[in-house]
């Protein structure tokens, strides 16, 4: 029972006046005079407890979510923050990644954390929570990643089919950790089929679940608008405490979300990192937040500049459409004393314009001046085809892709990538039914040559024929020839050797005519 107990809770049913610390095999954390050891919380009770009724929850951010920006997001009311997504493999082998990544971003102020892994063995997952849950309230696996990298990788949103792994892997971690596990994942486009993948993730002991409304396909430009019936749907179904994730821009969002759909709190990523103030319902001047932040990092080192750098550039979207050349400069700033001097220009710049009359003001577009915090609206994919002025080939091209996405053919089971090359050569078979079928090598289950001497795949082939000295004109391979050439071109070097011998062994007894004269 010791490998599944945190410090809050129940007290163990083992615990008596009597009992010895020293018998206990809980945690030196988990302890709390005597035996005292405490049940680990589950669902509801761990949330009220443990993350204190939280509402307004920092999301998991790759680079974007380290300490120096988690501590700013809890000054402006963020009431629980996840640490970017740490890689268990390497957290488990790489002790300077876990050093850097979790182990040296340890504050008071920091809490209550969620860590998040992104994993897809249940060992490893396990193994790397086991070493990061003393400086955190919990363990989250990430299943939501859509990236490519998670894709290449196999994980994140790319494992919401293989319910029996991450049953293994939920139902492992939730027995052997002291902390409680959670999820975050993304919908299925069938509510039914994301209702049955949450009551899924439950029972396997998942005591907390954030949903984010969009599907695998919802990213990049396509991203689109999150669905919270989906959400809604998953609520109702589960009995475990529910995050929000998707579509959150401001306070009002976070409260419409919070009516429509009955979780218990809302989880923002993006709107965050354009305003770190949302939270609190308010939209500071840019620069204002820059400070603040920089302050943070400042107290808090390390801090890596690239990280710095990539949360300005969110902060001063806006702005730096406008004063490009600011771009140039924050890109350039090699150290936090460059990129202060870049945000004292920006800052004066904003002033000077705010003083400005209306009619001399830059106008954007944008529903408050670009210096204000707000959200980034992802513009729709653009019309290539009409601002290059080659429209019909454009259309060509989209409509050729949509007639294969749209068939009913074999290509509905293809991917994008396969469907192009069936647009490019369509004759090009896929389907592994309908592919010739190879006669297997005898050794290696490889497909044989058709017409090697040995019934074998080049590989085999090769190696039983250096080793009989036989040749396989199918497979290219010459060995017995080369051998006879070599026997035959030594036998004809040795003879002409010979000759060569009994020509010149007369010549050396034969003395020289005038010499032999000169003797007599």
């Amino acid at each position: 029972m010791g490998s599944a107990l945190v410090t809050r809770g129940t007290l163990c049913s083992r615990y008596s006046s009597s009992t010895d610390a020293s018998s206990c095999d809980a945690p030196p954390r988990a302890r709390c005079g005597g035996c005292g050891v405490m049940e680990k919380l589950q669902g509801f009770e761990f949330w009220r407890e443990t993350l204190q009724s939280a509402r307004y929850v920092l999301a998991p951010m790759v680079e974007q979510s380290e300490l120096a920006w988690r501590l700013l997001s809890r000054r402006h009311g963020a009431q629980l923050c996840y640490t970017p997504m740490l890689h268990a493999q390497v957290f488990l082998r790489d002790a300077n990644y876990r050093r850097e990544n979790l182990y040296n971003e340890v504050s008071p102020e920091d809490r209550p954390l969620i860590t998040q892994f992104c994993a897809n063995d249940p060992e490893v997952f396990v193994q790397a929570a086991l070493l990061a849950q003393d400086y955190c309230d919990a363990i989250d696996l990430n299943l939501g990643c859509p990236q490519m990298i998670a894709k290449r990788g196999h994980y994140g949103v790319f494992l919401q089919d293989e319910w029996e792994l991450l049953e293994r892997m939920i139902k492992l971690a939730n027995e052997k950790l002291s902390v409680p596990v959670t999820c975050k994942i993304r919908v299925f486009p069938e509510v039914e089929k994301t209702v049955k993948y949450a009551k899924m993730l439950e029972k396997a002991g998942c005591q907390l679940l954030t949903v984010h409304g969009r599907t695998k396909d919802q990213k990049g430009a396509l991203t689109g608008v999150a669905c919270w019936e989906h959400i809604k749907a998953v609520r109702e179904a589960v009995n475990i405490p529910v995050f929000a994730n998707g579509n959150i821009q401001h306070l009002s969002d976070i409260q419409r979300c919070m009516e429509e759909t009955g979780v218990q709190g809302v989880m923002s990523a993006e709107g965050n990192l354009h305003n770190p103030a949302l939270f609190e319902g308010r939209s500071p001047p840019v620069w204002e937040m820059a400070e603040e932040y920089l302050e943070v990092v400042q107290k808090h080192p390390p801090c890596t500049l690239s990280y710095v750098r990539a949360h300005l550039f969110k902060l001063w979207h806006h702005t730096l459409q406008i004063h490009q050349d600011l771009r140039e400069e924050l890109a350039k700033a090699k150290n936090l004393a460059g990129i202060e001097e870049v945000n004292r220009q920006l800052k004066q710049r904003c002033q000077k314009e705010m003083a400005k009359e209306e009619s001399e003001k830059h106008h954007t577009g944008l529903p408050v001046p670009h210096w204000i915090c707000q959200p980034y609206v992802r513009p729709a994919p653009k019309d290539l085809g009409r601002e290059n002025g080659q429209k019909a080939l454009e259309v060509k091209a989209v409509s050729m892709k949509r007639a294969l996405e749209d068939s009913d053919g074999p290509n509905d089971s293809l991917s994008k990538n396969k469907q192009k090359k069936k647009a490019r050569n369509p004759r090009k078979n896929f389907c592994p039914e309908l592919k010739p079928k190879y006669i297997k090598c005898e050794q290696c289950g490889n497909p044989k040559g058709n017409k090697c001497v040995f019934n074998l795949c080049r590989g085999c082939c090769k190696k039983k024929a250096y080793k009989e000295v036989a040749d396989c004109p199918s497979h290219g391979l010459r060995f017995k020839t080369k051998a006879q050439k070599q026997g035959s071109s030594e036998a004809g070097s040795g003879q002409i050797n010979g000759s060569s011998s009994v020509q010149t062994e007369p010549c050396a007894t034969v003395p020289d005519q005038p010499a032999a004269q000169a003797l007599a």
